[in-house]
């Protein structure tokens, strides 16, 4: 396997290792071993466990940021919010990626990781406001289900029969925001 090979395929590992155990609970020691390598070596390629949290956690979100501003390209105000938001909505299907940014969140004790998810963040939401030009209450309201969107990939509400399951999965439609500007939020 060459070295590129053996990088993507220690990052799928860790991926999930993190996304399922956090920063703190996961273990180099079972990455290492599912790839079939030492842990000197993982420690080789990413330098510290926290430095392949945060490549792992900035690709998540950088994903997610990506795929908003393709869906939202050539479109603006509410038309593009509504294809980026239908993109975050497809995008669920990375449970993965979702995870590792929820475990981002929850790691943001470490001055480090909040900062770099603090970028993240600050990103997506450059993302949804020059992609829209829509106001700043329009994109907090937007990423807010965004967050919530989160959580229920976290809670896996795909496998839940229950109303408040179908809520948590109910696509953003156009229009869903219309309502939200500046004049009516104040």
């Amino acid at each position: 396997m060459s070295g590129t090979e053996r990088r993507a395929q220690v990052l799928t590992i860790a991926a999930k290792e993190f996304a399922d155990h956090g920063l703190h609970g996961a273990s180099t020691e079972a990455i290492a071993r599912e790839a079939g390598i030492t842990q000197a070596y993982i420690f080789r390629m990413f330098g510290t466990k926290k430095a392949l949290f945060l490549e792992l956690v900035q690709a998540a979100f950088e994903a997610v940021s990506d795929g908003m501003r393709e869906a939202g390209a050539g479109k603006d105000g509410l038309d593009a919010l509504s294809a980026m938001g239908a993109r975050y909505f497809d995008q669920l299907a990375d449970r993965t990626g979702l995870l590792l940014q929820l475990q981002g969140f929850a790691a943001c004790g470490d001055p480090e990781v909040r900062d770099a998810v603090r970028a993240c963040f600050a990103r997506m939401w450059d993302t949804t406001e020059e992609g829209t030009g829509l106001e700043p209450v329009s994109v907090k309201t937007f990423l807010a289900f965004g967050m919530l969107l989160n959580a229920g990939a976290a809670m896996d509400v795909e496998h839940v029969d229950a109303g408040w399951a179908d809520g948590v999965r109910t696509r953003i439609q156009p229009g869903l925001f219309a309502h939200i500007t500046s004049d009516t939020n104040r």
